[in-house]
């Protein structure tokens, strides 16, 4: 990489890849992980010769305090038990790590990569408790219009948006349109645990 190219590298969304190929979420998962921890990422890189990576995390010279069982519980994700997602992405990793992060938590999850497919995936199934779905997505139907004409279908679904820009579909001078449930990217496993949670049992 060039060294413009590396600087920006841990940005989250930054990716030189085509649109559909990347989201730029890897490295700036990677980055903020390390830095939560007390360590440093480097990237060391030349062009024609290759890059490396480099992470420091800082060495545990004492014993880790004993967590009591009740401040472990609470800070433990909440699980799920067995309610039916559905997750609706376009980006591939994106879609694979919050599946995954979902199936982990206890939750059944069935994925969609766009708005037509969603809509034929609801009618198909009437199990799906939650929508889960990117508010820009490919195709000639959005994650808001998703959202309407699965409600129309099925009033009782729960819906929760997520997107990292694009948020003018349901954010409007700067506030949330009433009712709306959102979780902005790059999101923790932590976060979206809590969040998937209480808009289930909102």
């Amino acid at each position: 990489m060039s060294r413009e190219i590396a600087s920006k590298a841990f940005d989250p969304f930054f990716t030189t890849k085509n649109v559909g190929e990347g989201s730029g979420l890897g490295l700036s998962q990677v980055y903020g992980f390390i830095k939560q921890s007390g360590g440093h990422a480097r990237i060391d890189s030349e062009p024609g010769a290759g890059t490396s990576v480099k992470l420091y995390l800082p060495r545990l010279l004492s014993p880790a305090p004993a967590v009591p069982e009740a401040a472990a519980a609470a800070e433990a994700p909440a699980p799920g038990s067995g309610e039916v997602v559905l997750v609706v992405e376009d980006e591939a990793d994106v879609s694979s790590y919050a599946s995954e992060a979902l199936r982990e938590l206890g939750y059944d999850v069935v994925e969609a990569a766009d708005g037509e497919a969603a809509l034929r995936t609801i009618e198909a199934r009437d199990d799906i408790r939650l929508l889960f779905t990117d508010v820009g997505l490919p195709g000639s139907t959005n994650g808001r219009q998703l959202a309407e004409a699965a409600l129309r279908r099925r009033p009782d679904l729960k819906v929760l948006y997520t997107t990292g820009y694009a948020r003018n579909a349901i954010v409007h001078q700067g506030q949330l349109d009433a009712g709306v449930e959102l979780i902005v990217k790059p999101f923790t496993y932590a976060e979206l645990a809590a969040k998937i949670r209480g808009v289930l049992a909102g």
